[in-house]
């Protein structure tokens, strides 16, 4: 650490504060970093943030530490982190219920896209759209078709109110005009338990937690929720080919606390992206659902704000709101 009668002598001699900022630059991380996952080890969202962090811990020389802060729809999380010091010290796995709680939540002490430094994505993950096998339809035009020939007798489940699972299915309500009941569960195991029962009939889950099934044929897959078919599923169309202009992926990335400095975010990102490109990483991370996603801090900025305003449209749409 420079201190500030060094940094004014630096600059009287003609060092720039620039040039003092890329040398801090060059000693991070000098310690370890604390990286804050809003939810329990062991889900999706851990794996992600432990499986970089482990290959950042090795590069760098410093550990990346995963701090499970779970509670409040992953809240709590974010909000200890957004109040952290901004000093590079302390980053966030960002998820989609940062997109979805801006909206869905009515008072939040933070406003995520105006309180969040981008550092980096990691990928993007669909969520797929899966029926029990007493469904007669095959494919998404076939779904549609179903439901509104069955009106009040299709329930669709998911792991709970406000998720991404809830409201990947309440978007394709929107835009298909389809009328479903809503069968919040706690958590994708029991929803996934009743869909095998026949209790409920569609879902809109995670990739991760449902594939099993569907490659066993214990489940029938629809559709993905991205707009392009996914690698895992090669043969499962994307709802898009058929609702033109739906897309409902989950966008995984770290973000740090606002006025972090620059050349600090620089670096994690440079990092992070060599990290993503990385073959056995690419590998893990299409195992896990999505490709990488390699981008600067600006583009996944970008991407964060029109997540956040498509998801708030949706949350609109259901009439959703959490006190």
């Amino acid at each position: 650490m420079i201190s500030r009668r060094a940094a004014l002598g630096l600059i009287g001699s003609g060092i720039s504060t620039f040039a003092i900022g890329r040398a801090s630059a060059a000693d991070y991380p000098a310690r370890p970093v604390r990286w804050i996952v809003g939810y329990p080890p062991g889900g999706a969202t851990d794996i992600i943030a432990r499986l970089i962090g482990q290959r950042l811990s090795e590069k760098l020389g410093q550990q990346f530490v995963i701090e499970n802060k779970p509670g409040a729809g992953n809240n709590i999380g974010t909000e200890a982190a957004i109040n952290a010091e901004p000093d590079g010290y302390t980053v966030l796995l960002v998820n989609p219920a940062n997109y979805i709680n801006a909206s869905l939540y009515a008072n939040l002490k933070f406003n995520f896209v105006r309180d969040v430094a981008p550092v980096a994505s990691f990928n993007r993950v669909p969520n797929v759209m899966t029926v029990n096998k007493d469904v007669p339809a095959k494919n998404v035009a076939e779904f549609i078709e179903y439901v509104k020939a069955n009106p009040g007798k299709v329930n669709m489940a998911s792991s709970g109110n406000g998720t991404s699972v809830h409201l990947s299915g309440e978007m394709f309500m929107s835009m298909t005009g389809c009328k479903m009941q809503h069968v919040p569960y706690r958590g994708a195991a029991p929803a996934i338990t009743d869909m095998l029962g026949g209790q409920v009939q569609v879902i809109f889950d995670n990739m991760p937690s449902i594939i099993q099934h569907i490659r066993s044929g214990s489940l029938r897959a629809l559709g993905v929720t991205t707009t392009e078919r996914s690698s895992q599923l090669p043969d499962v169309p994307a709802i898009a080919e058929t609702v033109k202009g739906y897309e409902a992926s989950a966008l995984f990335g770290m973000g740090a606390p606002k006025n972090t400095p620059k050349e600090l975010i620089a670096k994690l990102n440079t990092e992070i992206n060599a990290v993503l490109a990385e073959p056995d990483m690419r590998k893990r991370l299409v195992e896990l659902g999505g490709d990488a996603l390699i981008q600067t801090p600006d583009a996944f900025g970008n991407d964060i704000k029109a997540e956040t305003d498509k998801w708030k449209k949706v949350v609109e749409f259901a009439g959703l709101k959490v006190e």
